[in-house]
């Protein structure tokens, strides 16, 4: 069986190129995909495909992996995201924590911690930056 890590980067190279069967392949059929720390914002197979199919539209959607770490079957990445935001290009700062048990995803929190508008957009109108810290003592019920 492949390792938790070796499951985390199948699914960031699938969601690089684009390839929902193959990032879907990466999640139990019943995965979480929640907001840091316990926001739900997607149960399952097709809620993950009906999120990621607006995303892979964006013509400059790529997630370039800056550090992960492995502690047995939770991976964390730190990665930089670059996407296209209503107002206009963007980088988007992100760590995910992934719980990985029997060789599939079973859950993917993300926490957005930075936006930064691509140089030739700076001065355009943005949306607002994403909240940089979260309450640690939030419980997941």
């Amino acid at each position: 069986m492949p390792t938790p890590e070796t499951i985390v980067q199948r699914q960031l190279d699938a969601y690089n190129a684009r390839d929902m069967d193959a990032l879907l392949a990466t999640y139990a059929e019943d995965a979480q995909q929640l907001e840091h720390p316990c926001k739900l914002v997607a149960t399952g197979h097709a809620q993950i495909r009906e999120r990621m199919l607006v995303r892979f539209r964006e013509p400059n959607l790529f997630a370039k992996l800056l550090q992960r770490a492995v502690m047995g079957d939770v991976v964390i990445d730190h990665e930089v995201v670059t996407r296209t935001l209503a107002s206009g290009p963007a980088q988007v700062e992100v760590v995910a924590i992934y719980e990985v048990r029997d060789g599939k995803i079973r859950t993917a929190s993300v926490s957005v911690q930075a936006t930064t508008m691509e140089p030739e957009k700076r001065n355009s109108p943005r949306l607002p930056d994403p909240p940089t810290s979260y309450k640690s003592d939030a419980s997941c019920d």
